[in-house]
């Protein structure tokens, strides 16, 4: 799968569309990990999910995870419903 990296300041250009496949409870188990790592050791995750121009690519720290959302610094919202994969 070829995605491609953008920015933290660059998720609200694109419009995020639910993945092909629904994992949003496997990746939120995987994400309460990737936010103990961005909150208390500050370390970024890869997280891959769907736009209706491709899949894109961020780097960045995890600020929470909600039931149906991961919530990244400076108020980004991604749909877990859209991840596709995640990677530390």
């Amino acid at each position: 799968m070829m995605a491609t990296l953008i920015t933290k300041e660059e998720i609200p250009q694109y419009k995020i569309v639910p993945a092909f496949v629904d994992n949003t409870d496997h990746w939120q188990k995987e994400l309460q990990y990737a936010t103990r790592l961005g909150n208390e050791f500050k370390g970024k995750t890869s997280i891959t999910f769907e736009t209706t121009q491709g899949p894109r690519t961020v780097s960045t720290t995890v600020w929470s995870v909600t039931d149906n959302y991961l919530q990244l610094k400076g108020g980004m919202n991604i749909p877990l419903n859209s991840v596709i994969d995640v990677h530390f």
